[in-house]
């Protein structure tokens, strides 16, 4: 089992005790800047900062009693955001059709970074539409992915139309 595994299974239960969805962990181990980033979300409301200052204080208390990290490191709680990042098979899952950015830790193919649409996902592999062609990435092989939202899209959304000025 993995130190990222070891703390998914330590910390999820702690998040979900308190009403929240855990989505996962990034633990970056740089000896001179270790941070342990915890993303919650709450889907039907969203999160605040109250929320990540309560989850801080009871992952906090659990670390603490637990040790699970030697020595010091940064402890965040966030929110996924809008480039959510994705975890697990079902993550990836509940966001068929979204684009992702994803990273792979050895090269598929020669390549080792994709942005793509999610067509399809089983247990083990995400298949990715990029540029017309798909793409199988074993799960296991990810090491970091998130969603690629068209922020453009997104801020002619939220304007009520296009994203160009209007002409004059």
């Amino acid at each position: 089992m993995s130190a990222n595994d070891k703390l998914d299974a330590l910390l999820a239960p702690v998040v979900e005790d308190l009403g929240y969805e855990f989505v996962g962990i990034e633990y970056s181990s740089n000896p001179k800047n270790r941070v342990l980033r915890i993303y919650i979300d709450e889907p039907e409301r969203g999160i605040g900062v109250d929320d990540c200052e309560q989850v801080s204080r009871e992952v906090s208390a659990v670390l603490d009693v637990e040790e699970p990290i030697p020595g010091q490191y940064t402890l965040e709680v966030s929110s996924p955001g809008i480039e959510r990042p994705l975890f697990t098979a079902e993550q990836f899952r509940r966001f068929t059709g979204e684009q992702a950015r994803v990273q792979m830790h050895t090269p598929v193919d020669s390549r080792r970074k994709f942005k793509g649409q999610i067509v399809a996902v089983d247990d083990q592999t995400v298949t990715l539409l990029v540029e017309d062609r798909q793409w199988e990435l074993p799960i296991a092989g990810i090491m970091k992915a998130r969603l690629a939202p068209d922020m453009d899209a997104l801020l002619a959304d939220s304007q009520g139309g296009s994203a160009q000025p209007d002409a004059e």
